[in-house]
């Protein structure tokens, strides 16, 4: 950031940057169409009794109440983005897995571009059948609730399976157009946007708790002051980065004759790689034995053990949180081999005649950068667990829904990250694009 600042960054550089500002427009765009579908409710439902059913099974810090934070409250109101990204996300988990079992998707994935879009094509296949599997277990689910009747009309299901598989659908071809045409992740910010939608609510409950008597002053103070807390940690995780050292002899010679002022190089590796991809599978895998259980009578004692258990009655319970930490960790590693591979990474620096110092160039370089990423990932992952339960820690202690902290800061804060960096890269490339046309006119 500060080489931005260095580089002549100014809101009067932004102004000029047309193409940013029209990417910016899109993005914010795309947003508000999200926001307006997360209001628009599947027909069939009596909206009083679906208000009464949130606030006793969504409230809560569970894995119900994380879904409908994930969807921006879509869930609790039953509309027709319910399901969010979810589907989408479980079926990419899917898809990943297969392609290191499966010689042929394996294959796919070597072809580079062409492999990539089949593979995408697939995902999309299986999402359709993973939302349309969740969306009949939810029909199923309010049809056979034991609360006031919910569903208005026998043809609930037909019309209700249909708008929740193509809310999906349209999330995804959104997220997609956001990503190309905006800025940032689509799928990320469309989940950032639904956080933050329900953050005010959250901080106006907190205050009102307090204001109430239910909360005392200094629990009201101590919230907010933890909330910060793992707000600036979470920045300093994301931000952190250990830089190994890379030598270049070709360059140094080519220094010494006076060619290169440069010749420090360093490899950055960050202790979270994977970003929020961990949390993010870890709540959408485990959304598939919940969507199961809404398949089953629900006033059974074995299910309603299971919902119990995963938190669907209320906050998550032990077995919950450490089947989740055992996700997180698990995702942490896998996402991390699929977007850094040391192998490949120590051939090319062996190409380009770059060694470690202390280092042989080839095997020894993988092995070294293999053994700096595995203990790099051990701490990311027990970070990411740590901070995704602490809301369970809060509503423990103080009984408050601690919507900000948790997975919900590493979402915000993750993505926050990365679209200001893209905003800055938009901005330097423009930056760039100046200096050579004007380099161009000098010659002419």
């Amino acid at each position: 950031m500060s080489t931005i600042f260095d580089q002549g960054f100014s809101l009067e550089t932004f102004s000029k940057a047309s193409d940013l500002q029209k990417r910016l427009v899109f993005t914010i765009l795309a947003l508000f169409i999200y926001r307006i579908g997360t209001y628009v409710p599947l027909p069939g439902l009596d909206p009083s009794i679906i208000a009464d059913l949130a606030s006793m099974h969504l409230s809560g810090s569970g894995f119900l109440g994380m879904f409908n934070m994930f969807s921006g409250g879509a869930l609790g109101r039953m509309t027709i983005f319910a399901l969010n990204l979810m589907p989408y996300i479980s079926s990419s988990i899917i898809i990943q897995l297969m392609t290191m079992v499966s010689p042929t998707l394996e294959a796919l994935k070597k072809e580079g571009e062409t492999g990539r879009k089949k593979i995408h094509q697939y995902t999309k296949y299986l999402t359709i059948g993973v939302a349309s599997f969740q969306a009949w277990g939810i029909c199923l689910w309010l049809m056979n609730t034991d609360h006031s009747p919910v569903v208005i009309g026998n043809l609930f299901p037909i019309i209700a399976v249909p708008s929740l598989v193509c809310g999906t659908l349209f999330l995804v071809w959104l997220g997609e157009q956001m990503t190309s045409r905006g800025v940032g992740n689509g799928s990320s910010l469309l989940i950032f946007s639904g956080i933050v939608a329900n953050m005010p609510v959250s901080i106006l409950n907190i205050l009102e708790q307090g204001r109430a008597g239910a909360l005392s002053v200094i629990s009201v103070i101590a919230i907010f002051a933890l909330a910060l807390a793992v707000i600036a940690f979470v920045v300093y995780i994301e931000r952190a980065q250990r830089k190994v050292t890379i030598n270049y002899p070709q360059r140094q010679a080519m220094a010494a004759q006076g060619h290169f002022m440069d010749t420090v190089n360093h490899l950055p590796l960050k202790i979270n790689s994977a970003g929020v991809i961990p949390p993010i599978f870890a709540y959408s895998l485990l959304s598939l034995p919940m969507m199961i259980a809404g398949f089953l009578d629900t006033d059974n004692e074995y299910v309603m053990a299971f919902l119990d258990v995963f938190g669907g009655r209320g906050s998550g319970s032990a077995v919950f949180s450490l089947i989740f930490v055992v996700l997180v960790v698990f995702f942490s590693f896998f996402y991390t081999a699929v977007v850094f591979n040391p192998t490949e990474t120590a051939d090319n620096l062996k190409k380009a005649g770059g060694y470690i110092p202390g280092v042989r160039p080839g095997k020894a370089t993988a092995e070294y950068l293999d053994y700096i990423l595995t203990r790099l990932t051990t701490v990311g992952a027990l970070y990411m667990s740590l901070v995704c339960l602490l809301p369970d820690f809060v509503n423990s202690q103080f009984g408050v829904h601690f919507i900000f902290g948790g997975t919900g800061i590493l979402i915000v804060v993750g993505v926050t990250i990365d679209t200001i960096s893209q905003i800055y890269t938009h901005i330097l490339s423009h930056q760039y694009k100046g200096i050579l046309k004007k380099a161009e006119k000098r010659r002419r």
